[in-house]
């Protein structure tokens, strides 16, 4: 059962049954728990007095898993089983649903949903187990320490009943402020390799709602006309061809601008009218380069002195190291523009209640961001905005937008109409693909020098690029003393140990739209460092694992690293690849969580090179799902090395070359025979999941090509010397 509970449903689902009872977080952050939906709006937990418990999800599912991993929370500690356990998506209200990690704000991302949310659930389902086993204890005249619950009936002193039946008398007491959590020794279900996911029979048998999926009655469906180049303007528009368009109904100049908004009754009517339709654009301030410019820039800036000193080295010093050292070796690395390109393109949906209020469908990624253009929008109080959760088909970072662009534009499109009929937005891939926001491109120029027992002694390393961050509502969260961390993590903050480093970094213009992208900066970061250090170890006739132990003998960070590093090479039988073969490894910590992997291919770089198989351990804390953790490792190989092979964005003039899949084309099945997934058993509180196995998977590969004589340092791999059988 999936579902999105808003105001009045809360207050529906409260009249339906004699009832109920809520436990969750008041929006003064202490526990609270009451009998009526008007009383405690935002649970995180919802028993029914007929037994049904309801998992209130904060945290937007777009195949990631927070649907599964919360919901295993609340049942563990109530003592429910899965299959006695349904969820809902929570409302937009960033006082109760905000994510710990982002402040005052309600969002998914940066792979923190278990993360954030692990004392959180575990905290509100045990309050919940506390709260009717203390109903129980005074029904049966017995202390509540000697009850429990147990798959959904509470059981001790020879008594046995179904949780139900305390939910009246349980919804009015008081909530502990530190129930008693259960320990590891008594979970059955976090941490069980027989728990799967939630969501995947309604996926399966076609039930499953998402945001495209979406049909209100009477509704309009709008797609925009973009600019070829972003930030064109429009000048008039011509949509006589468009009227003889069967379903067409109206086209209008979006208020910014930006585009031209081609209304009609289907999605086929739609795109027929929208391509008919004729704009003149004013391109002054349109993006205008090409990608070779755009390169030339990043080379350039590597050229010339970084603009920020990000660990405050003495560079010159180390420079003197370096050119000073036995050997030195050093590189020059470029990443291109990639789009997201999710299965499911953007969409929305947006109607106006009879009272007023905006309810929006979306598989919303960060609801606070819409939720607060649309006050701006419809000049409306927080409490008339409604936004209504769907599933997503993926989003890889897409779907959260500092300026919440495709949802600004569904509300834009909608206030320009009478309001009386809904209006779904539509993008198809090609917008997707063209019109939408990229990984920033970037480049590194790095020179390691290596003592005469082959050693690090000094680490030059530069990075030029577009930053995410800045400039958006999001610089505070992450540029200090003028760096965007998210340009140099996976660098700034890696767990290696290694002397006489000096990172610099220069930012440079952004090319159309950029944005955060499955694991950030991590994407370009840990294949720098790790294709590095593979080629400083060989330069001095050292084993790539050994090399990179010697440099995480330290404390706990550098354990953990190694711990996964070690752990990938045994199951990858490193150094014993099958005849003919080659074998490539990286490691790389990102949000939180360390990830290893072992690449072994075969072929050559004149016929072409397969993937045989990729090995992965990974410690990410507390294994609460690992049937999902291991979908997410193999994810994001996928991931990973699908893009790494083959795709970029390029820009002619300023406008995008590439269209759909055939010309930005994902990872096939057949391109990976094989992965394997290890964890690493753990104590230590759950870390990210959903975008750590993107980072190592594409050094890995490169260190692997790497055994046929060639470095790749720049990507696509297809377009700088290797081809793919």
């Amino acid at each position: 059962m999936t579902g999105t509970l808003s105001r009045r449903s809360f207050l529906q689902s409260a009249v339906a049954v004699t009832a109920v009872l809520y436990v969750g977080t008041a929006a003064n952050g202490s526990v609270a728990a009451a009998n009526s939906a008007e009383a405690m709006l935002n649970p995180f937990v919802k028993i029914d007095s007929d037994g049904t418990v309801t998992a209130i999800i904060k945290h937007f599912e777009k195949g990631q898993g927070p649907a599964t991993g919360l919901s295993t929370l609340i049942a563990e500690e109530l003592g429910v089983t899965m299959e006695q356990i349904a969820y809902e998506f929570a409302p937009s209200d960033p006082q109760v649903y905000n994510n710990l990690f982002f402040g005052p704000f309600q969002g998914t991302g940066g792979s923190t949903a278990m993360a954030n949310s692990w004392m959180q659930y575990r905290t509100a389902g045990a309050n919940a187990r506390e709260m009717l086993l203390k109903a129980a204890g005074e029904a049966w005249g017995v202390d509540p320490a000697s009850l429990d619950i147990q798959a959904g009936l509470v059981t001790g002193a020879g008594k046995s009943a179904p949780l139900g039946e305390f939910v009246a008398a349980a919804a009015g007491m008081a909530p502990s402020e530190s129930p008693r959590l259960r320990s590891p020794s008594e979970w059955k279900i976090i941490g069980n390799e027989a728990t799967r996911r939630v969501d995947s029979p309604v996926k399966v048998n076609g039930q499953a709602m998402f945001a495209m999926d979406v049909q209100l009655d009477n509704q309009m469906v709008v797609m925009i006309k973009r600019t070829p180049q972003r930030g064109g303007l429009v000048v008039s528009f011509d949509d006589s061809a468009a009227k003889e368009v069967r379903g067409f109904i109206m086209a209008q100049t979006l208020p910014t601008n930006h585009g031209v908004a081609v209304y009609a009754e289907n999605t086929w009517a739609a795109m027929q009218a929208r391509a008919a339709l004729e704009v003149e654009w004013d391109m002054s301030a349109a993006e205008a380069r090409s990608s070779a410019e755009i390169r030339d820039e990043i080379m350039t800036a590597l050229e010339a002195a970084p603009v920020y000193n990000v660990n405050k080295a003495d560079q010159a010093a180390v420079t003197s190291t370096v050119d000073g050292a036995d050997t030195v070796v050093e590189k020059t690395f470029y990443f291109p523009l990639l789009a997201h390109a999710p299965m499911e393109p953007l969409n929305c949906t947006i109607e106006q209640t009879a009272e007023g209020d905006i309810v929006l469908h979306d598989g919303a990624q960060m609801p606070t961001g819409p939720h607060m253009a649309y006050q701006q929008i419809f000049g409306l109080p927080a409490e008339k905005i409604h936004i209504k959760t769907m599933l997503a088909g993926g989003s890889f970072g897409r779907r959260a937008t500092p300026d919440a662009d495709y949802q600004v534009e569904a509300g834009l499109a909608f206030v320009m109409t009478d309001r009386a009929r809904p209006v779904k937005l539509v993008w198809d891939r090609e917008d997707d693909i063209r019109g939408g926001y990229y990984r920033p491109a970037v480049g590194h120029k790095v020179r390691v020098g290596l003592n005469a027992a082959g050693e690090i002694a000094g680490w030059e390393h530069q990075v030029a690029g577009q930053s995410i961050m800045k400039g958006t509502a999001f610089e505070a969260f992450s540029v200090h003393d003028g760096v965007d961390h998210s340009s140099v993590e996976g660098i700034a903050d890696s767990p290696y140990v290694i002397p006489g480093m000096a990172l610099g970094l220069t930012d440079t213009a952004k090319a159309t739209s950029v944005l955060w992208w499955r694991s950030v900066g991590h994407t370009h970061t840990a294949y720098v460092m790790e294709v590095m250090m593979d080629m400083a170890a060989r330069a001095v006739g050292r084993d790539p694992v050994e090399f990179r132990l010697s440099y995480l003998d330290g404390e706990q960070d550098q354990a953990r690293k190694a711990a996964v590093l070690r752990l990938a090479a045994e199951k990858g039988n490193w150094g014993q690849p099958q005849e003919g073969n080659v074998q490539g490894i990286a490691v790389h910590k990102s949000f939180g969580s360390y990830v290893a992997e072992v690449v072994e291919v075969s072929g050559n770089l004149e016929d072409g090179i397969v993937i045989e198989k990729v090995t992965a351990a990974v410690d990410c804390g507390i294994a609460v799902n690992p049937d999902v953790i291991r979908a997410q490792i193999e994810g994001g190989i996928g991931y990973g090395i699908g893009h790494a092979m083959r795709d970029q964005i390029t820009l002619d003039g300023g406008a995008v070359e590439q269209s759909n899949f055939p010309d930005y084309e994902p990872l096939r099945i057949s391109d990976i025979k094989a992965i394997e997934t290890h964890i690493i058993a753990s104590a230590e509180a759950p870390t990210g999941i959903g975008e750590p196995g993107t980072p190592p998977s594409a050094p890995a590969l490169a260190n692997a090509i790497a055994q046929l004589e060639l470095v790749v340092a720049e990507l696509p791999m297809a377009d700088h010397g290797v081809s793919f059988a």
